[in-house]
């Protein structure tokens, strides 16, 4: 997820800044505070409101009250036609025709908003302008007419699902975010067998992506973020590639797909960054272990979450907020204890990310607690140390990645 969304960022960046003054590209701004409502310590220009919405949406998962002040944050990133982008510094200046506005941002922001509840016109107002944005093909791409992507068209669907649209009726000339997905998934043999492509390449060709597959596979479900182990998928059908004629088959063919890449690879999927050494991939193992709970096959699921369970900690320490959002979903849809992974409080991890809960469901977090709502306070604990040992000397942001990650 992460990986993904940071590639979906640059290229839609890349796409827009083609026709938009260089002075209208956003840029870190590593020497500037962060408001202290939002969580995580590093550069939030490219995934302020998704990491926020995500670390919303996975407090309340945990039953946790986040505190007000962020959710306010939140709420005041919205731009007046109902759109988000992926961050303002100052949501006082009105959005203008410079500003990156952003589908996944958008879609994340509504997911949190309705699980939290009291946000009503903040998300129907969204849920507005994605409908007002959709394609001709019937799904979305990163920024508002951009080509449609798979991972894109899924976090708008869980959006609408979550606002109580139905996505099979939201239709643009006549075509549905399902009809979308489905010319995005692979015919089954061969390499692809059944998995979603993030977009077509430039012959128009399809080939297997692991993260859109996990999106894709919720997307096609009519599923959000956050899920409920499905019923479990027993017959041989169900895991058997079959022509993807109906989005529920679409669904159990990508579910199949993501079956047969994680155990090739000990129960966790790999990285395929070019110019890279492969590695393991958390993110998007979070992201399939959710997939695959939802989808039914919770038996691979639950060993990949083991998985993580045991070798997560030190990817999501580095990556932040959004990051232990991803692994407490990972948790939720396996029937997992988030406050106990392997041997782990995420919840308590995610809320040191950030300020103090209103409240912290069964346990409190300490860590959360000393955070001063000042302009060093936006240090997560990782940085705490570190900041102590060399005080009076600045720190720079490294550059957010998320997509996923957190796009």
């Amino acid at each position: 997820m992460n990986v993904r969304r940071s590639a979906a960022v640059l290229a839609a960046v890349a796409v827009i800044g083609a026709a938009t003054p260089a002075a209208a590209a956003p840029s870190p701004s590593p020497s500037q505070a962060l408001p202290s409502a939002l969580y995580g310590d590093k550069d939030p220009t490219y995934d302020g409101v998704w990491r926020q919405s995500l670390a919303l949406l996975a407090q309340d998962t945990a039953g946790v009250k986040p505190a007000a002040k962020s959710v306010q944050w939140l709420v005041r990133q919205q731009c007046a036609d109902g759109s988000f982008a992926a961050y303002r510094p100052d949501p006082t200046t009105a959005c203008d025709a410079r500003t990156l506005l952003d589908t996944n941002a958008t879609s994340a922001a509504v997911q949190a908003l309705t699980a939290l509840g009291g946000h009503d016109d903040t998300a129907r107002k969204a849920v507005g302008w994605l409908k007002a944005v959709q394609n001709e093909d019937g799904g979305w791409g990163y920024a508002p007419g951009g080509a449609s992507d798979t991972n894109s068209t899924s976090v708008v669907v869980g959006a609408l699902a979550a606002a109580g649209e139905k996505p099979d009726q939201v239709v643009k000339d006549g075509k549905s975010p399902y009809d979308a997905l489905l010319k995005l998934a692979l015919p089954c043999g061969g390499d692809g067998d059944g998995a979603f492509a993030f977009q077509p390449d430039k012959k128009g060709e399809l080939a297997a992506n692991a993260d859109a597959t996990a999106a894709g596979v919720l997307g096609a479900m009519g599923k959000g973020m956050v899920v409920e182990p499905g019923k479990k998928a027993g017959k041989k059908s169900d895991a058997t590639c079959e022509k993807a004629a109906t989005p529920r088959q679409a669904a159990a063919n990508g579910a199949g797909y993501l079956t047969a890449a994680l155990a090739k690879d000990g129960n966790h999927l790999m990285s395929a960054l070019a110019g890279a050494e492969p590695q393991p991939d958390f993110g998007n193992t979070a992201d399939a272990v959710v997939a695959l709970a939802a989808q039914g096959n919770t038996a691979q699921a639950e060993k990949s979450v083991r998985w993580l369970e045991k070798n997560s900690a030190s990817w999501a320490a580095q990556s932040g907020p959004a990051a232990y959002a991803q692994l407490i979903f990972a948790a939720h849809a396996t029937g997992t204890n988030p406050r106990d992974f392997g041997g782990a409080d995420l919840v308590r991890q995610l809320g040191a990310t950030g300020p103090a809960p209103q409240s912290a469901g069964k346990t409190t977090s300490g860590a959360a607690d000393e955070k001063e709502d000042s302009g060093s306070g936006f240090f997560g604990v990782w940085w705490y140390v570190g900041v102590c040992l060399v005080a009076g000397i600045g720190i720079g942001f490294l550059f957010t990645g998320r997509k996923k990650q957190q796009l």
